[in-house]
Protein backbone atom coordinates (compact mmCIF):
# COMPACT_ATOMS: atom_id res chain seq x y z
CA UNK A 1 0.00 0.00 0.00
CA UNK A 2 1.12 3.54 -0.41
CA UNK A 3 1.33 3.83 3.44
CA UNK A 4 3.94 1.43 3.24
CA UNK A 5 5.99 3.24 0.87
CA UNK A 6 5.95 6.45 2.60
CA UNK A 7 6.83 4.53 6.00
CA UNK A 8 9.79 3.09 3.68
CA UNK A 9 10.81 6.76 2.95
CA UNK A 10 11.06 8.03 6.37
CA UNK A 11 12.33 4.98 7.74
CA UNK A 12 15.32 5.68 4.96
CA UNK A 13 15.38 9.31 5.80
CA UNK A 14 15.51 8.34 9.84
CA UNK A 15 12.51 10.51 10.58
CA UNK A 16 11.08 9.10 13.62
CA UNK A 17 7.55 8.80 13.16
CA UNK A 18 4.19 6.27 14.00
CA UNK A 19 1.77 4.80 11.43
CA UNK A 20 -2.02 4.65 12.21
CA UNK A 21 -1.47 6.86 15.91
CA UNK A 22 -4.17 6.57 18.74
CA UNK A 23 -4.40 10.53 18.74
CA UNK A 24 -7.11 13.01 17.42
CA UNK A 25 -8.83 11.79 14.31
CA UNK A 26 -6.31 8.78 13.77
CA UNK A 27 -4.15 10.26 10.71
CA UNK A 28 -2.27 7.92 9.04
CA UNK A 29 1.63 9.39 10.59
CA UNK A 30 2.49 11.22 13.43
CA UNK A 31 5.75 12.86 13.32
CA UNK A 32 7.74 12.30 15.35
CA UNK A 33 5.53 10.18 18.27
CA UNK A 34 2.14 9.86 19.91
CA UNK A 35 4.23 10.68 23.10
CA UNK A 36 5.59 14.10 21.95
CA UNK A 37 1.85 15.18 20.53
CA UNK A 38 0.37 13.92 24.31
CA UNK A 39 3.02 15.94 25.48
CA UNK A 40 1.59 19.54 26.22
CA UNK A 41 5.57 21.05 26.18
CA UNK A 42 6.56 20.01 23.22
CA UNK A 43 6.45 22.48 20.49
CA UNK A 44 3.48 22.26 17.91
CA UNK A 45 6.05 23.64 15.31
CA UNK A 46 7.88 20.57 15.73
CA UNK A 47 4.82 18.15 15.31
CA UNK A 48 3.67 16.94 11.94
CA UNK A 49 0.30 14.91 10.81
CA UNK A 50 0.94 13.25 7.18
CA UNK A 51 -2.20 11.76 6.02
CA UNK A 52 -1.05 9.20 3.11
CA UNK A 53 -4.45 9.52 0.51
CA UNK A 54 -3.98 7.93 -3.00
CA UNK A 55 -6.69 10.36 -4.29
CA UNK A 56 -7.68 13.38 -1.98
CA UNK A 57 -10.04 15.62 -4.02
CA UNK A 58 -12.77 15.22 -1.79
CA UNK A 59 -10.99 13.07 1.08
CA UNK A 60 -8.13 15.95 2.03
CA UNK A 61 -10.81 17.50 4.30
CA UNK A 62 -10.95 14.69 7.18
CA UNK A 63 -7.40 15.12 7.42
CA UNK A 64 -8.01 18.99 8.65
CA UNK A 65 -9.56 17.26 11.43
CA UNK A 66 -6.72 14.88 12.38
CA UNK A 67 -4.35 15.66 15.33
CA UNK A 68 -5.89 18.95 16.13
CA UNK A 69 -3.26 20.34 17.83
CA UNK A 70 -1.22 20.92 14.83
CA UNK A 71 -2.22 23.55 12.53
CA UNK A 72 -0.60 22.75 9.35
CA UNK A 73 -1.20 19.26 7.77
CA UNK A 74 0.21 17.59 5.06
CA UNK A 75 -1.20 15.12 2.33
CA UNK A 76 0.41 12.85 0.86
CA UNK A 77 -0.93 11.77 -2.57
CA UNK A 78 0.03 10.61 -6.04
CA UNK A 79 -3.72 12.51 -7.42
CA UNK A 80 -2.62 14.56 -10.80
CA UNK A 81 -3.96 18.03 -11.48
CA UNK A 82 -6.38 19.37 -8.36
CA UNK A 83 -7.97 21.94 -9.60
CA UNK A 84 -6.80 25.73 -8.67
CA UNK A 85 -10.21 26.11 -6.54
CA UNK A 86 -9.65 23.51 -4.13
CA UNK A 87 -5.66 24.27 -3.98
CA UNK A 88 -6.99 27.39 -2.65
CA UNK A 89 -9.46 25.72 -0.25
CA UNK A 90 -6.55 23.54 0.85
CA UNK A 91 -4.13 26.83 1.30
CA UNK A 92 -7.01 28.15 3.38
CA UNK A 93 -7.32 25.28 5.71
CA UNK A 94 -3.63 24.86 6.30
CA UNK A 95 -3.18 21.72 4.06
CA UNK A 96 0.02 21.18 2.20
CA UNK A 97 -0.17 18.49 -0.47
CA UNK A 98 3.13 16.36 -0.62
CA UNK A 99 3.75 14.95 -4.09
CA UNK A 100 6.17 13.15 -6.31
CA UNK A 101 7.91 15.93 -8.06
CA UNK A 102 7.55 14.97 -11.81
CA UNK A 103 3.48 15.48 -10.74
CA UNK A 104 4.07 19.13 -10.11
CA UNK A 105 3.02 20.22 -13.37
CA UNK A 106 -0.23 19.03 -13.89
CA UNK A 107 -1.28 21.11 -11.10
CA UNK A 108 -2.29 25.09 -12.12
CA UNK A 109 0.91 26.71 -11.57
CA UNK A 110 -0.52 29.95 -9.77
CA UNK A 111 -2.18 28.46 -6.74
CA UNK A 112 0.77 24.97 -6.36
CA UNK A 113 3.37 27.33 -5.09
CA UNK A 114 2.13 27.35 -1.07
CA UNK A 115 0.34 24.72 -1.61
CA UNK A 116 2.28 21.89 -3.34
CA UNK A 117 6.14 20.36 -2.01
CA UNK A 118 7.89 17.80 -3.18
CA UNK A 119 8.68 14.34 -0.91
CA UNK A 120 12.49 15.69 -0.92
CA UNK A 121 11.08 18.92 0.62
CA UNK A 122 9.16 17.88 3.21
CA UNK A 123 12.20 15.51 4.29
CA UNK A 124 14.06 18.32 4.39
CA UNK A 125 11.14 20.48 6.22
CA UNK A 126 10.80 18.18 8.75
CA UNK A 127 14.48 17.52 9.51
CA UNK A 128 15.21 20.69 9.60
CA UNK A 129 12.25 21.15 12.12
CA UNK A 130 13.03 18.17 14.04
CA UNK A 131 17.35 19.39 14.37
Amino acid sequence: SLENHVEHFLKAANIPHEMQPQIQGEPDCVIPSTAAYNDPGYPNDRLFVLGVKRTCRDRWRQVVNEGKRIQAKHIFTLEKGISGKQLVEMRDSGVTLVVPEPLHRQFPPDERKDVVMSFEGFIHDVKNRLA
